[in-house]
């Protein structure tokens, strides 16, 4: 007993004693020194850096011929990924020579399980899977057939899952309660079987150039000034019913950026990012 005693005691003294310290990038120094121990000391909050993924990443695009997905379909090849799209129509009827370069499959995610073989070897899913209809139709669309690929996608092993949601809209939630609710439902599972690697995107309106058929429909137009003025009214956005009105519109490409992004970053922070973190998370440049 009295060894022990001994040790500890001499143990004590030992780390009193140590008064190492580490210099930061500022000059400043920590000390282990128990006198300093009520110093405080400013800690900055880290920026995740935008690298480019490992080549040996796979990301499957759910809805990947649409317009939201297509688009990320293109970030992510222009970022060396090798990408691949599940839909219900198969490959796109674009003919960008950057369709070329995925793999198309095609499937339906309220269907059968057949569509799983589409997740071998994917390291991260993007969904945009969404419409509009009935009621009991959006929440299938947006609810019910995005859980079951999350389900899947988690019982594969995919490291993150990315699902491009909506934001609420005010008393549009109301009239489109089934396309909300759906998406709310979606969220909550995403959150559930991937709290680490789980991001959701809540986009207001996303403007760009809209392929219909032959016919392109410049949203832009509209888009483009009405983010210059909204993205200046944030403070309006907390103002009861009337506030979500104010939500900037988005640039399909600043979505899709951060999209990829969100998928390929092993730091990117997991959880729920508003149309102003779209926005300042698409203007930090790559390094």
């Amino acid at each position: 007993m009295r060894t022990v005693v001994s040790r500890l005691i001499h143990s004590r003294s030992s780390i009193s004693g140590f008064h190492k310290v580490s210099a930061s990038k500022n000059g400043r120094f920590l000390s282990t020194d128990s006198n300093k121990v009520d110093e405080t000391f400013k800690v900055e909050e880290a920026e995740t850096v935008d690298v480019p993924p490992s080549p040996t990443e796979k990301l499957l695009v759910l809805g990947g011929n649409g317009f939201v997905g297509s688009h990320i379909c293109r970030e992510a090849l222009d970022r060396g990924l090798s990408v691949a799209s599940l839909s219900r129509s198969g490959r796109s009827s674009l003919h960008d020579s950057w369709a070329n370069s995925v793999i198309w499959h095609k499937g339906d995610l309220l269907g059968s399980d057949s569509w799983n073989e589409a997740l071998n070897g994917v390291t991260s899913v993007i969904s945009c899977v969404g419409g509009f209809g009935s009621n009991s139709y959006m929440y299938k669309i947006n609810g019910t057939a995005n859980i079951n690929a999350i389900r899947a996608a988690s019982e594969k092993g995919v490291k993150k899952f990315v699902y491009i949601s909506a934001a609420d809209f005010g008393l549009a939630n109301y009239l489109l309660q089934g396309y909300y609710e759906g998406k709310r439902a979606a969220e909550t599972e995403l959150l559930t079987k991937f709290p680490y690697g789980g991001v959701i995107l809540r986009p207001g309106f996303i403007y760009g150039t809209r392929g219909v058929g032959k016919l392109k429909i410049p949203l832009g137009v509209v888009g483009t000034p009405l983010e210059m003025v909204l993205q200046h009214t944030k403070p309006l956005h907390q103002l009861p019913l009337v506030g979500p009105l104010f939500t900037p519109p988005v640039n399909v490409t600043a979505v899709a950026k951060v999209a990829v992004r969100a998928a390929t970053d092993p730091v990117f922070p997991p959880g729920i990012i508003d149309v102003y973190g779209i926005q300042r998370y698409s203007q930090q440049k790559s390094r």
